[in-house]
């Protein structure tokens, strides 16, 4: 099979066979010429649309790729949205001239005027694709990419991963989504670039990557440190090492703990690849080959800036002959030896006129025997009004003081572990503590999932069960809580789509499952949550079923219940 055509060679449907295979879709090849139709089809759909820019949000990866290329070729710049959530469209619709895929008033492909479509090559500098940054220092960037910077970071893949990953049988599995530079780099343009089958199948949880690896194939593994770090013990891995050709991680440095997990269990150190979604690839390592030294793709040139940070210069840049200056703090180990990275520049803001390290107290915080992962937030933007708050992902001994001693002299104890470094002014204010970090589809937690920790839409719950398949929380419904107001004139009580949010957010946090749900099952509400209310929400996730059944009581009785259903 012929490899490493290039993405310009992807873009011409000539450069491919009839009957190349594109992707496997429950058991069956897909092949070239089916999806050379539908980027057609979907070609002809947005050349009826006027102005440039166009939404996408697709599931299915095959779809995706379609879409995507009938949009260049229709002369549109595709707009990747990162994911569903009502304040994400809500900045996102209004600038968009059509929508593809999920999104509200969704065009679709129109088959009728496919023939009439000719597909030309692509030129490279003037094709491009609009996505978002993972927001997890701040608000998600819009990012623009040109065709020239994806397809120079293919191509250095290939030089360095090819040969690894050069398998007819070849599948990818992914816990990644390609509505994001990484995912669509790894799942939809290299290896349509060299001639691979799409990364087609997305697993949201251990337990379905373990299945996977049950079935007689090999497979290539695009994760994230979140999901790595997280791979149960417990769970048969024996498949794994055989059926595995390579693992890749990304989004983040994997901690040395990490990645020995993953070794014991896989039977592979993970292949991460350093970089943003604004420099592209930078550098990559395995740790068990080279320990802390990120080895620079190829083409990728390096140097240390004086303030200490990594600066970049390469052709996955906007201009390819300019240094970026990263917020990475690096050591260089020599002529051709790579380097090492020191971690991140510190956030610093200011509380009552002191400048403060966000940075420093979350690092000063995980050192705590009780804290496993800590991260700042500020809650306020001006100098007058800013504090700090904490989301803390705690330790099993965390857990027991918290059970035993209380939430607000546990956070009285974690506040003087604080007081050596930061002044008594500038202190975390508010505190939250959750089982697992809120992810979004890329294992990256954001800023706008800490502070929606902190949105009064939602009392604060004290969990009193939480195991990986049952959770009940206890929360106390306060007569200042914001999702009370305006819903019902002449009476406060709460709404049944406030119901379910905080279902679904005690789900997300409970048992670390994605917040989208498909629809609603046995759905009823019996009767009305008031102020002053103590209400149990009662959790069990079904992951055979992909469901989340609750059930909301208090001393007066049942309040609601039913299930929430994942996919189609």
């Amino acid at each position: 099979m012929k490899r490493g055509l290039g993405l310009a060679d992807v873009a011409l449907p000539q450069a491919r066979a009839v009957t190349h295979g594109v992707a496997v879709v429950d058991g069956h090849v897909v092949t070239h010429a089916y999806w050379v139709r539908s980027v057609q089809a979907w070609c002809a759909a947005f050349q009826r649309v006027p102005g440039k820019e166009v939404g996408l949000y697709f599931d299915d990866p095959l779809a995706f790729s379609a879409a995507l290329w009938g949009a260049w070729h229709a002369g549109k710049t595709p707009v990747l949205a990162s994911d569903l959530q009502p304040h994400t469209l809500a900045h996102l619709l209004p600038t968009m001239q059509a929508c593809a895929g999920l999104l509200p008033g969704a065009l679709q492909a129109d088959d009728v005027e496919a023939d009439a479509v000719q597909l030309a090559p692509l030129p490279l500098g003037d094709t491009q694709v609009a996505l978002f940054t993972s927001g997890s220092t701040g608000q998600p960037e819009r990012i623009v990419k040109q065709l020239s910077q994806l397809n120079a970071e293919v191509h250095a893949l290939e030089a360095v991963f090819g040969a690894g990953v050069d398998a007819v049988d070849l599948r990818v599995l992914a816990t990644v989504s390609h509505q994001h530079i990484y995912g669509l780099l790894f799942r939809i343009l290299w290896p349509l670039s060299a001639g691979r089958s799409l990364g087609m199948h997305m697993l949201r949880y251990p337990e379905e990557l373990v299945h996977q690896l049950s079935q007689a194939q090999s497979y290539v593994l695009i994760s994230s440190p979140a999901m790595l770090s997280r791979l149960p013990a417990h769970l048969d891995w024996s498949q794994a090492e055989e059926r595995l050709r390579i693992v890749f991680s990304s989004g983040g440095p994997l901690a040395p703990e990490a990645s020995e997990h993953c070794l014991g269990l896989l039977g592979h150190s993970p292949t991460e690849v350093f970089g943003s979604s604004e420099t592209g690839g930078i550098a990559w390592r395995r740790r068990a080959e080279q320990g802390d030294a990120w080895q620079p793709l190829p083409g990728v040139e390096f140097r240390l800036e004086d303030s200490g940070c990594l600066a970049v210069r390469s052709a996955h840049l906007p201009d390819a002959t300019q240094w970026w200056a990263t917020a990475d703090r690096a050591l260089p180990l020599g002529r051709g030896a790579g380097f090492v990275l020191q971690g991140r520049v510190d956030r610093v803001v200011k509380i009552a006129e002191k400048r403060v390290s966000l940075t420093a107290m979350e690092n000063s915080l995980q050192a705590h025997a009780w804290v496993k992962l800590a991260k700042a937030v500020l809650l306020e933007q001006t100098d007058a009004l800013a504090r700090v708050g904490m989301v803390l992902e705690l330790s099993d001994a965390g857990w027991q003081a918290l059970q035993q001693q209380g939430r607000r002299q546990v956070g009285a104890a974690l506040r003087t572990s604080l007081e050596p470094l930061v002044e008594r002014v500038a202190l975390p204010r508010s505190w939250r503590y959750v089982a697992q970090m809120p992810l979004n589809a890329q294992g990256k937690t954001t800023q706008h999932s800490l502070l929606t920790l902190f949105n009064p839409l939602m009392p604060q719950p004290e969990w009193t069960e939480r195991s990986a398949l049952k959770a009940t929380a206890s929360m106390r419904v306060e007569s200042h809580l914001r999702v009370l107001e305006g819903h019902f004139p002449d009476a406060a009580l709460v709404p049944g789509v406030a119901q379910l949010h905080w279902v679904v957010s005690l789900g997300a946090q409970a048992f670390g499952i994605t917040p989208q749900f498909a629809r609603a099952e046995v759905l009823k509400f019996q009767q009305p949550i008031l102020p002053g209310d103590y209400v149990q929400v009662q959790l069990q996730w079904l992951p055979e079923k992909s469901s989340l059944q609750f059930a909301l009581v208090s001393a007066r009785g049942t309040h609601a219940s039913g299930r929430l259903v994942q996919g189609a």
